[in-house]
Protein backbone atom coordinates (compact mmCIF):
# COMPACT_ATOMS: atom_id res chain seq x y z
CA UNK A 1 0.00 0.00 0.00
CA UNK A 2 2.80 2.10 0.59
CA UNK A 3 4.60 1.56 -2.13
CA UNK A 4 1.42 2.39 -4.58
CA UNK A 5 1.43 5.37 -2.64
CA UNK A 6 4.37 6.36 -3.38
CA UNK A 7 4.48 5.59 -6.82
CA UNK A 8 1.20 7.62 -7.65
CA UNK A 9 2.86 10.76 -5.74
CA UNK A 10 6.22 10.07 -8.00
CA UNK A 11 4.65 10.13 -11.03
CA UNK A 12 2.75 12.98 -9.74
CA UNK A 13 5.53 14.55 -9.04
CA UNK A 14 7.44 13.89 -12.51
CA UNK A 15 4.75 15.09 -14.46
CA UNK A 16 4.77 18.19 -12.58
CA UNK A 17 8.59 18.34 -13.36
CA UNK A 18 8.26 17.65 -17.22
CA UNK A 19 5.54 20.28 -17.04
CA UNK A 20 7.44 23.18 -15.85
CA UNK A 21 10.76 22.33 -17.87
CA UNK A 22 9.12 21.47 -21.49
CA UNK A 23 7.51 25.11 -20.45
CA UNK A 24 11.68 26.11 -20.64
CA UNK A 25 12.90 24.12 -23.07
CA UNK A 26 9.83 23.22 -25.41
CA UNK A 27 10.08 20.69 -28.15
CA UNK A 28 14.00 20.14 -27.35
CA UNK A 29 13.11 19.22 -23.28
CA UNK A 30 11.98 15.43 -24.09
CA UNK A 31 15.30 14.75 -26.00
CA UNK A 32 17.45 16.70 -22.91
CA UNK A 33 15.44 14.79 -20.03
CA UNK A 34 17.14 11.61 -22.24
CA UNK A 35 20.11 12.93 -22.24
CA UNK A 36 19.75 13.60 -18.38
CA UNK A 37 19.36 10.23 -17.73
CA UNK A 38 22.02 8.62 -19.24
CA UNK A 39 24.60 7.36 -17.88
CA UNK A 40 27.90 9.57 -17.86
CA UNK A 41 31.66 9.15 -18.81
CA UNK A 42 33.33 11.28 -16.15
CA UNK A 43 36.85 12.34 -17.30
CA UNK A 44 39.94 11.14 -15.05
CA UNK A 45 42.25 14.84 -14.40
CA UNK A 46 45.70 13.91 -13.58
CA UNK A 47 47.70 16.84 -14.24
CA UNK A 48 49.46 18.12 -11.39
CA UNK A 49 47.96 15.10 -8.69
CA UNK A 50 49.08 12.51 -6.97
CA UNK A 51 46.92 10.11 -8.04
CA UNK A 52 43.81 10.34 -10.97
CA UNK A 53 40.21 12.12 -10.03
CA UNK A 54 37.25 11.67 -11.78
CA UNK A 55 34.85 14.83 -12.86
CA UNK A 56 32.43 15.63 -15.37
CA UNK A 57 34.16 17.22 -18.20
CA UNK A 58 31.69 20.12 -18.49
CA UNK A 59 32.86 20.82 -14.77
CA UNK A 60 36.30 20.89 -16.01
CA UNK A 61 36.20 22.69 -18.74
CA UNK A 62 34.03 25.66 -16.68
CA UNK A 63 36.02 25.38 -13.82
CA UNK A 64 39.15 26.03 -16.13
CA UNK A 65 37.67 29.34 -17.14
CA UNK A 66 38.61 31.07 -14.32
CA UNK A 67 42.06 33.12 -14.61
CA UNK A 68 44.22 32.14 -11.66
CA UNK A 69 48.08 32.31 -12.11
CA UNK A 70 51.13 31.36 -9.05
CA UNK A 71 50.84 33.53 -6.70
CA UNK A 72 47.01 34.79 -6.24
CA UNK A 73 44.86 35.04 -3.35
CA UNK A 74 41.92 32.68 -4.85
CA UNK A 75 38.44 31.53 -2.49
CA UNK A 76 36.30 28.60 -3.53
CA UNK A 77 33.53 29.57 -1.80
CA UNK A 78 31.20 26.57 -1.86
CA UNK A 79 34.18 24.02 -2.49
CA UNK A 80 32.80 20.39 -1.91
CA UNK A 81 33.37 17.71 -3.03
CA UNK A 82 36.38 19.48 -4.16
CA UNK A 83 37.01 18.60 -7.76
CA UNK A 84 36.97 22.20 -8.95
CA UNK A 85 39.19 22.62 -6.02
CA UNK A 86 42.01 20.46 -7.28
CA UNK A 87 41.87 22.36 -10.53
CA UNK A 88 42.51 25.42 -9.01
CA UNK A 89 45.42 24.47 -6.15
CA UNK A 90 47.63 22.78 -9.15
CA UNK A 91 46.94 26.44 -11.05
CA UNK A 92 48.36 28.02 -8.01
CA UNK A 93 51.43 25.55 -8.01
CA UNK A 94 51.87 26.03 -4.18
CA UNK A 95 52.01 29.78 -4.20
CA UNK A 96 49.68 32.19 -3.11
CA UNK A 97 46.63 31.09 -0.94
CA UNK A 98 43.46 29.09 -1.69
CA UNK A 99 40.30 29.66 1.20
CA UNK A 100 38.31 26.24 0.35
CA UNK A 101 34.82 27.15 2.57
CA UNK A 102 31.78 24.55 2.28
CA UNK A 103 29.39 25.57 5.70
CA UNK A 104 28.56 21.41 6.55
CA UNK A 105 30.85 19.78 8.38
CA UNK A 106 30.15 16.54 6.23
CA UNK A 107 30.52 18.06 3.07
CA UNK A 108 34.37 19.15 4.60
CA UNK A 109 35.39 15.74 5.68
CA UNK A 110 34.80 14.94 2.56
CA UNK A 111 37.17 17.92 1.16
CA UNK A 112 39.93 17.17 3.46
CA UNK A 113 40.19 13.72 1.91
CA UNK A 114 40.08 14.63 -1.25
CA UNK A 115 42.61 17.22 -0.66
CA UNK A 116 44.75 14.73 1.35
CA UNK A 117 44.73 12.18 -1.12
CA UNK A 118 45.23 13.71 -4.20
CA UNK A 119 47.75 16.67 -3.72
CA UNK A 120 51.28 17.29 -2.62
CA UNK A 121 51.84 18.82 0.63
CA UNK A 122 54.47 21.65 -1.70
CA UNK A 123 50.63 21.98 -3.48
CA UNK A 124 48.49 22.08 -0.58
CA UNK A 125 50.47 24.02 2.04
CA UNK A 126 48.91 26.77 0.78
CA UNK A 127 44.97 25.72 1.43
CA UNK A 128 43.01 26.79 4.31
CA UNK A 129 39.56 24.89 4.91
CA UNK A 130 36.86 27.25 6.25
CA UNK A 131 32.68 26.62 7.05
CA UNK A 132 32.15 30.00 6.87
CA UNK A 133 28.20 31.14 5.64
CA UNK A 134 29.36 32.37 2.49
CA UNK A 135 26.19 34.58 1.89
CA UNK A 136 27.68 36.63 4.93
CA UNK A 137 31.35 36.89 3.08
CA UNK A 138 31.04 40.30 2.06
CA UNK A 139 30.92 41.34 5.68
CA UNK A 140 34.08 40.20 6.94
CA UNK A 141 36.70 40.33 3.93
CA UNK A 142 36.17 42.64 1.34
CA UNK A 143 38.65 43.17 -1.74
CA UNK A 144 40.88 40.30 -0.40
CA UNK A 145 40.74 37.82 -3.24
CA UNK A 146 42.33 38.15 -7.37
CA UNK A 147 39.83 35.54 -7.97
CA UNK A 148 36.67 33.78 -6.14
CA UNK A 149 34.73 30.69 -7.71
CA UNK A 150 31.36 29.92 -6.62
CA UNK A 151 29.91 26.99 -7.40
CA UNK A 152 26.71 27.30 -6.04
CA UNK A 153 24.47 24.82 -4.24
CA UNK A 154 21.41 24.52 -6.88
CA UNK A 155 18.47 21.92 -7.90
CA UNK A 156 20.80 19.79 -9.51
CA UNK A 157 18.16 17.84 -12.00
CA UNK A 158 20.15 15.73 -13.32
CA UNK A 159 20.59 14.15 -9.64
CA UNK A 160 17.00 14.67 -8.99
CA UNK A 161 16.02 13.09 -11.99
CA UNK A 162 18.44 9.57 -10.95
CA UNK A 163 16.70 9.57 -7.38
CA UNK A 164 13.24 8.89 -6.87
CA UNK A 165 14.00 10.47 -3.26
CA UNK A 166 15.78 13.26 -3.98
CA UNK A 167 12.88 14.20 -6.20
CA UNK A 168 10.97 14.67 -3.57
CA UNK A 169 12.81 18.23 -2.73
CA UNK A 170 11.94 19.72 -5.85
CA UNK A 171 8.75 21.93 -6.70
CA UNK A 172 8.19 24.12 -9.01
CA UNK A 173 9.13 27.09 -6.74
CA UNK A 174 12.39 25.81 -5.80
CA UNK A 175 14.03 27.37 -8.36
CA UNK A 176 13.35 31.09 -7.23
CA UNK A 177 14.35 29.94 -3.41
CA UNK A 178 17.45 28.73 -4.33
CA UNK A 179 17.77 31.87 -6.41
CA UNK A 180 17.82 34.03 -3.22
CA UNK A 181 20.57 32.10 -1.74
CA UNK A 182 22.94 32.12 -5.09
CA UNK A 183 22.24 36.37 -5.88
CA UNK A 184 22.96 36.34 -1.77
CA UNK A 185 26.93 34.00 -2.39
CA UNK A 186 26.64 36.39 -5.70
CA UNK A 187 26.53 39.90 -4.40
CA UNK A 188 29.27 38.71 -1.53
CA UNK A 189 31.61 36.87 -3.46
CA UNK A 190 31.55 40.81 -5.85
CA UNK A 191 32.42 42.62 -2.49
CA UNK A 192 35.16 39.74 -1.63
CA UNK A 193 36.65 40.39 -4.94
CA UNK A 194 39.39 42.81 -5.86
CA UNK A 195 38.99 45.31 -8.09
CA UNK A 196 39.81 44.34 -11.26
CA UNK A 197 39.63 40.46 -9.88
CA UNK A 198 37.40 37.70 -11.54
CA UNK A 199 34.57 35.72 -10.72
CA UNK A 200 33.58 32.28 -11.87
CA UNK A 201 29.98 31.76 -11.28
CA UNK A 202 28.77 28.07 -12.14
CA UNK A 203 25.80 25.90 -11.31
CA UNK A 204 24.92 21.90 -12.71
CA UNK A 205 21.41 23.74 -12.93
CA UNK A 206 19.09 23.74 -16.04
CA UNK A 207 17.11 26.48 -14.74
CA UNK A 208 17.56 29.87 -16.18
CA UNK A 209 16.03 31.09 -12.74
CA UNK A 210 19.18 29.97 -11.04
CA UNK A 211 21.74 30.53 -14.07
CA UNK A 212 21.36 34.03 -16.40
CA UNK A 213 18.93 35.89 -14.22
CA UNK A 214 21.31 35.45 -11.08
CA UNK A 215 23.77 37.31 -13.24
CA UNK A 216 20.90 40.02 -14.41
CA UNK A 217 20.07 40.34 -10.76
CA UNK A 218 23.67 41.33 -10.00
CA UNK A 219 24.23 43.93 -13.17
CA UNK A 220 20.70 45.87 -11.89
CA UNK A 221 20.93 45.75 -8.33
CA UNK A 222 24.82 46.03 -8.63
CA UNK A 223 24.84 48.63 -11.74
CA UNK A 224 28.35 49.54 -13.12
CA UNK A 225 30.25 47.38 -10.51
CA UNK A 226 30.60 44.18 -12.95
CA UNK A 227 30.95 43.53 -16.57
CA UNK A 228 30.66 39.84 -18.11
CA UNK A 229 34.11 38.49 -19.89
CA UNK A 230 33.28 35.99 -22.62
CA UNK A 231 36.07 33.01 -22.27
CA UNK A 232 37.90 31.94 -25.12
CA UNK A 233 37.18 29.19 -26.45
CA UNK A 234 33.81 29.48 -25.92
CA UNK A 235 32.39 26.58 -24.64
CA UNK A 236 28.99 25.94 -23.97
CA UNK A 237 25.78 27.57 -25.77
CA UNK A 238 25.55 30.76 -25.20
CA UNK A 239 22.80 32.58 -23.03
CA UNK A 240 22.11 36.66 -22.22
CA UNK A 241 24.62 36.37 -19.68
CA UNK A 242 27.05 33.31 -19.36
CA UNK A 243 27.07 29.40 -21.54
CA UNK A 244 25.59 26.30 -20.59
CA UNK A 245 26.78 22.89 -21.54
CA UNK A 246 24.00 20.49 -21.69
CA UNK A 247 24.71 17.11 -22.51
CA UNK A 248 22.13 16.32 -25.26
CA UNK A 249 24.36 18.59 -27.37
CA UNK A 250 27.63 18.08 -26.19
CA UNK A 251 27.97 14.31 -25.91
CA UNK A 252 26.33 13.84 -22.65
CA UNK A 253 28.62 16.56 -20.93
CA UNK A 254 26.84 18.95 -17.89
CA UNK A 255 24.23 19.82 -17.29
CA UNK A 256 26.70 23.07 -16.37
CA UNK A 257 25.88 26.42 -16.56
CA UNK A 258 28.94 29.54 -15.73
CA UNK A 259 29.27 33.04 -16.30
CA UNK A 260 33.23 34.75 -15.67
CA UNK A 261 32.85 38.47 -14.49
CA UNK A 262 35.22 40.70 -13.75
CA UNK A 263 34.60 43.34 -11.04
CA UNK A 264 35.23 47.15 -12.33
CA UNK A 265 34.33 49.47 -9.80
Amino acid sequence: MLDKVFSEGYCSLMESFDTYYASIYLDRYKELKEALLSEREPVEVKEGLLKGYFMDEGSLMASSALPVKPGDRVLDMCAAPGGKSLILATKLKGEGSLILNDRSRARRERLKRVIAEHLSSDVSQIIKITGHDARKWGLYEQACYDAVLLDAPCSSERHLLANARLLKEWSPSRGKRLANDQFAFLAAALESVTLGGFILYSTCSINPLENEAVIAKLFKRRLGRAVEVTPMPLIGEKREYGQIILPDRANGRGPLYYALLRRIK
